[in-house]
């Protein structure tokens, strides 16, 4: 089974309410999703690997750290994970990024797949998959599906809000792959969006409620 972290920081759930309000705008809400994303990758990353390296300050010369070589790529999965990933190029610029297209088929609720771009070199990286809500799971597993056709050197999935279901279906799928995200919600409803949840991401996102 998946490890799951749900990021409790304060900082997060003070924006994620507000985020959640159905009366916030199409501006704060991409401003909100923008920084608990950059809360969350600075979390996610905490296992890199660092090495010595010698700096001369304006003082002296000095032992300090730096990312030891690790090469990271960003997935956002279209088009709400698009919200998440210019905070985490902020805080990582060097990574590459790919993006994968999944719609959701309204009858179904089954994703469908009609765009795959990845990095080259994504066999090197280390993968974060990015989606604001891991509902049915579905996508989750059908783009981390994908991005494992590539042989990446690890995958982490990071979303803002999650569901029991979502949780259950992405870890028996792939037990490998860790989980992080703000909050996991109650429950689906017989539309398959998250209880109590924030509506869809990806209309709020981008104003076409």
């Amino acid at each position: 089974m998946s490890q799951i972290t749900i990021f409790e920081h304060p900082l997060i759930q003070h924006k994620l309410s507000i985020l959640r309000d159905k009366s916030t705008g199409s501006k704060q809400f991409r401003e909100l999703i923008s920084e608990i994303a950059m809360f969350m990758c600075y979390e996610a990353t905490r296992d890199l690997e660092l090495e010595e390296v010698e700096v001369e300050t304006p003082i002296c010369k000095a032992t300090c750290k730096k990312l030891a070589g690790r090469k990271l790529a960003f997935v956002p999965i279209l088009r709400a994970g698009c919200g998440m990933l210019d905070a985490m190029l902020s805080m990582v610029p060097a990574a590459k990024v790919g993006h994968i297209g999944l719609y959701r088929d309204e009858e179904t609720h089954k994703p469908v797949e009609y765009f795959n771009k990845l990095p080259a070199d994504i066999s090197e990286r280390d993968v974060f998959v990015l989606d604001p809500m891991l509902a049915t799971g579905g996508s989750a597993v059908d783009a981390i599906s994908i991005i494992k056709r590539s042989n990446p050197r690890s995958i982490k999935f990071l979303c803002i809000i999650a569901a029991p279901e979502g949780i259950e279906v992405l870890s028996q799928a792939h037990p490998d792959v860790q989980i992080y995200c703000a909050a996991k919600d109650s429950h689906l409803n017989e539309s398959c969006y998250i209880v109590p949840g924030l509506g869809d991401a990806g209309d709020r996102i981008y104003g076409t409620i």
